[in-house]
């Protein structure tokens, strides 16, 4: 069975990452929450998260164990806002991606995951 991972491939999932972490840096809401001298941990651990959810290597799991997402963010103050803004940059990023790298149909599929992965983690009221 061929996955989204085999289907948009490596170099789609750096893509996406890369751009999103680029709009990160100078984002009012999300870039506060990241530690300073961690930029690229996170994006590796984002991709690495990504790639293996959409059956790619299991390298994130591998080295971190079981992904646990709501723990692991539990400590950082998510509120609706910063869930949607979080949405917001993936989503602008996705759009800097040509349709022939990564075509509607996976799109949707990634969106879907990112919206129930957002509303998940939401832990602070607004």
């Amino acid at each position: 069975m061929t996955t989204l991972y085999d289907a948009i491939g490596d170099e789609a999932f750096d893509r996406l990452v890369a751009g999103f972490y680029a709009r990160v840096r100078t984002d009012d809401i999300l870039s506060p929450m990241y530690p300073p001298d961690d930029w690229e941990g996170a994006q590796w651990r984002l991709k690495a998260f990504l790639t293996q959810y959409w059956g790619g290597p299991s390298t994130y799991s591998e080295q971190r164990g079981h992904p646990r997402l709501r723990m692991r963010h539990m400590h950082f103050p998510i509120s609706r806002e910063a869930a949607f803004r979080w949405l917001e940059l993936m989503e602008a990023s996705l759009e800097d991606i040509d349709e022939d790298t990564i075509p509607p149909a996976f799109r949707a599929q990634l969106r879907d995951h990112w919206e129930r992965v957002a509303g998940m983690l939401i832990n602070r009221a607004d």
